[in-house]
């Protein structure tokens, strides 16, 4: 996805790092889903975002690529080697003209639009912000050492 930017608007592109080689569920990312990789779920909630102007997958494995291959998604293919899902939308960030970056997880199918843009919504206000993040308040204390949460 990739939408015309009107003069004066930061360009917002969303990076979705996909990593294939998941250590406690390979392909995870591209496992179905109601019917659809789980990437794709979250590639179309990242799309209804209001602020993010380009949505680009950032895969680390030919298997995310193909899977994705039949739905137009623009997937870029990053260094296998990467630590981290943020070193990988780094990789990608580093050769877009955008003005912000936004990093979304893949393994976030049910991710609320909202969510997006209410983290983008700072970095607009104050160009002197050099990255936000998105918190949750954790109510549930069986939560605070579950290291699924």
């Amino acid at each position: 996805m990739s939408a015309a930017v009107p003069e004066g608007i930061p360009e917002v592109l969303a990076v979705i790092p996909a990593r294939f080689a998941s250590t406690r569920f390979p392909g995870k990312v591209i496992a179905p889903l109601a019917g659809k990789p789980m990437v794709l779920h979250t590639y179309e909630r990242t799309c209804a975002a209001t602020r993010v102007t380009e949505v680009v997958v950032a895969a680390d494995d030919k298997r995310v690529v193909e899977a994705l291959a039949p739905f137009g998604i623009r997937v870029v293919m990053t260094r296998a080697d990467h630590v981290s899902g943020t070193d990988r939308a780094a990789e990608v960030a580093a050769t877009s003209s955008a003005q912000l970056i936004v990093n979304v997880q893949a393994d976030e199918p049910l991710i609320d639009p909202r969510t997006i843009d209410a983290a983008i919504a700072p970095m607009l206000d104050d160009s002197e912000l050099a990255m936000v993040t998105v918190k949750h308040r954790i109510t549930d204390l069986t939560e605070v050492t579950d290291p699924n949460v």
